[in-house]
């Protein structure tokens, strides 16, 4: 009998992987994705990418949207009130478990493990403690295929915005970046990989810079 679980999913790489171990596991059955959306903009909150692609990856994945809606410049109080709300949902349908794709920012593992203190869900870290360097590696090697949407600026060329994360990109990547992005660099949005039924067409639209500092690009049809 396998396990219901919740994956946290930002339509990106790291959650991306981390569900793929989870199914090589085989003792896990992937019960939805649990996803921020930001309201003003119906966008995924941090990587920037238009609600109707997180349905299409859903679709894909063959696996239900658990969508939390969170105003722009949401405060902590709001998006922790919303996130309660969302775990009462997911213990209500019986489920014990929630993946997270963090690999090693122990702030944000300790944020999420006192969230869900007493709440009845376990979180799980698939790649937790992992090398970047060596992740990367796995996620080209299992046939990922992802796109970077977000770049914050002040630590690494918005140039990079837009692209695939493919073995070009590594060779180009800075020494002393993350080459995850785990420290922020950037936001992707996977379309294509072993868990997909079928790619996520998408063609790049407009840029645009938040804040003097994110540059983002559009993910349109």
């Amino acid at each position: 009998m396998k396990e219901k679980i919740v994956v946290s999913f930002s339509g990106g790489k790291d959650c991306a992987l981390a569900m793929n171990r989870l199914i090589k596991e085989g003792k896990w059955e992937i019960d939805s994705l649990l996803t921020t959306v930001t309201d003003d903009y119906n966008r995924t909150s941090m990587h920037g990418v238009r609600e109707e692609f997180l349905e299409k990856q859903a679709d894909s994945l063959g696996v239900k949207l658990r969508k939390v809606r969170i105003p722009s410049h949401c405060s902590n109080e709001i998006y922790q009130q919303k996130m309660k709300e969302a775990v009462a949902q997911i213990k209500e349908a019986g489920i014990h478990y929630i993946m997270f794709g963090d690999i090693y920012l122990k702030d944000v593992k300790e944020y999420r493990e006192k969230m869900l203190e007493g709440t009845g869900l376990t979180p799980i870290f698939p790649i937790w403690g992992e090398k970047p360097n060596d992740l990367i590696r796995e996620y080209l090697a299992e046939g990922f295929r992802t796109r970077l949407t977000c770049v914050d600026s002040e630590q690494l060329d918005p140039a990079f915005v837009g692209h695939e994360i493919d073995p070009q990109f590594i060779e180009d990547y800075p020494l002393n970046a993350d080459i995850c992005g785990e420290n922020g660099e950037y936001h992707t949005f996977v379309f294509d990989g072993p868990i997909f039924s079928f790619p996520i067409k998408h063609t790049l639209g407009e840029s645009r810079i938040a804040d003097k500092r994110f540059y983002y690009v559009d993910i349109i049809d």
